[in-house]
């Protein structure tokens, strides 16, 4: 135990400046997507308000999707999100894109919650909290960590193409880059279920509060 403690501080120490990269590009993500928020007109976002209200109406009236439905949705979104990451880590080349998913991923969440309170304000602020920010206390780490590891496999598998020391393996560092993956999409599945039970339950509870009061 506390050798794989050990290792995981080493590793931490080592990767440093790519894991405070990739925090960073998320970081800026965010901060562009609550930007994006302020720069719509206001013609634009009572069209977007007004399909966010109905959504409300429809879930006081119990006519949003199933638990179910959802978990299946968020799952595959997830995993085919993960995956590509994934996949671009073994390419080398795909370092930009990763980069691109990552800044992406953090426009929809500051997007998402900078338009809430934008347009409620304290009532948008706890409606965010209640259906974004509790599934996403697990998906920000977890895509910051695979967008990480992705990059670290990447410069690992070019120095070991580039080494004039002859052939070297690649099977070790794929299985354990493989490794890591299984258990975040196993944490994802984690935040799946949350963002299916917990998330629209808290929801809704938040909408009928303000829309009853």
């Amino acid at each position: 135990m506390y050798a794989k403690g050990h290792a995981a501080s080493q590793h931490l120490r080592e990767n440093a400046s790519i894991y405070v990269f990739t925090s960073l590009l998320f970081l800026i993500g965010i901060v562009f997507g609550a930007v994006i928020v302020n720069s719509m007109n206001v013609i634009q976002k009572q069209d977007l308000f007004f399909y966010l209200d109905q959504f409300f109406e429809q879930m006081m009236g119990g006519t949003v999707s199933d638990a179910v439905s959802l978990l299946k949705s968020s799952f595959f979104y997830h995993m085919k999100y993960l995956l590509l990451i994934f996949i671009l880590g073994m390419s080398v080349i795909g370092m930009p894109i990763i980069w691109i998913l990552l800044f992406m991923k953090g426009i929809v969440v500051g997007f998402s919650v900078g338009f809430l309170v934008n347009q409620m304000g304290w009532k948008g602020l706890f409606m965010a909290a209640a259906s974004i920010a509790p599934q996403n206390l697990i998906i920000i780490p977890v895509y910051i960590m695979a967008g990480s590891i992705a990059m670290i496999f990447s410069f690992t598998l070019l120095q070991k193409l580039m080494a004039k020391k002859g052939h070297q393996p690649l099977l070790p560092p794929f299985m354990k880059y493989s490794a890591l993956f299984v258990i975040l999409f196993a944490v994802l599945s984690v935040a799946s279920i949350i963002e299916s039970y917990v998330s629209p339950g808290a929801l809704k509870a938040v909408v009928e509060f303000i829309y009853g009061s």
